[in-house]
This record gives C-alpha cells, structure tokens and sequence, in this order.
C-alpha cells in the first residue's frame, strides 16, 4: 500500500517523532501519539506492537525518516514516513470524507 492508500483506507496508527516544545510551538495533528526520535529506540516494543499501519511524522519528514529506518531494522512491517506535520495534516484533512 502507498501512503495516500494507507491514509484513504482510515485505519492506521499516527506517531509524531517531534519533541514536545515543537508541538507546543507549532501545533500537531489531533489523535496522534507523541515519541520524540530520541525516544523511538527505547519505545521501540510499544511501536512494534500496534496492529495496524503506522504513519511516522515530524517537522520536516528526516526525523520521521530515521525512526522509520530503525523501526523496519527491528522488525515494523507496515510502517510509512509521513513527512512533515503541516502537510500530512492537510493530506489527512483532505481524505476525511473518503471512508
């Protein structure tokens, strides 16, 4: 599945790599679960338990990108890069009626 499939079909998990302070400052995406990148590695059984796919994000998609990368090491099997937050929220917007 690509990420715009994965985003249409409704059913995935949302992980904002950012640290708090940013989503403080910038905002963030409603529903979404905050592990900041320097937290992925010991959160790693958390993430890898979620039965559905998981949607990685943070301010510009490299972050999202590495814990990505490291997660597919350790085993996440449908696991996608969203990118930044501000236009995955705007992708997320833009599908809420396709359900």
């Amino acid at each position: 599945m690509s990420l715009s499939e994965v985003i249409k079909s409704g059913n995935y998990a949302l992980i904002d790599v950012r640290e708090p302070m940013e989503l403080e400052m910038d905002g963030n995406i409603e529903g979404a679960k905050n592990i900041p990148l320097g937290e992925v590695e010991d959160r790693k059984e958390e993430i890898l338990s979620i039965e559905k796919p998981v949607i990685l994000f943070c301010r510009s998609g490299n972050r999202s990108g590495k814990a990505l990368e490291y997660l597919n090491s350790q085993g996440l099997q449908d696991g996608y890069n969203g990118g930044g937050w501000a236009e995955l929220k705007a992708n997320l917007e833009a599908n809420q009626g396709t359900f």
